[in-house]
């Protein structure tokens, strides 16, 4: 039934992968909270990349720092950023910002930095937090994931 299920497919694939990576649980989970970090920023759609190439300048896990970014995913993605929002703007003191009357560049570009620095400055907040937590969640996880047996999928019968 859940095979059908792509999300919960690349869920359990995800897991696998910081299940069989070789490395210290240190270091799984240094990459992987590094990856809950820039997933939490407002950088949809290029987190992974910022999230391997920095892992690649640190030295630290790409793989794990991969699979942390998926934090924000399409379902997520929404109610993050909707709270980074909201907590940047209280942080800050803002106003909600205005949506312009007339939808053209010039009205949406002005509007970019109503709503980026709050949604930054939010996300520099939750980001620490998630990755602090994280990384003391990975740091314990890890050991339990590696003793885990976990079942291949369930394969159809060829028909002959």
């Amino acid at each position: 039934m859940y095979r059908r299920w792509s999300l919960m497919r690349q869920l359990k694939l995800n897991v696998l992968r910081l299940i069989r990576l070789r490395a210290e649980p240190n270091d799984i989970a240094k990459g992987f909270a590094l990856g809950i970090f820039i997933g939490m920023t407002p950088t949809f759609g290029i987190q992974m990349v910022i999230a391997v190439f920095l892992a690649m300048l640190l030295e630290e896990n790409k793989i794990a720092a991969a699979v942390g970014v998926w934090i924000t995913n399409p379902l997520t993605a929404p109610f993050i950023y909707a709270l980074e929002y909201e907590s940047g703007r209280l942080l800050l003191g803002l106003d909600h910002a205005q949506l312009p009357s007339e939808l053209t560049f010039s009205a949406l570009k002005s509007l970019g930095w109503e709503v980026m620095l709050p949604m930054a400055s939010g996300s520099l907040l939750y980001g620490m937090i998630a990755s602090i937590i994280s990384y003391m969640v990975m740091l314990q996880a890890v050991p339990v994931f590696k003793t885990l047996r976990i079942p291949r999928w369930p394969r159809r019968p060829r028909k002959r």
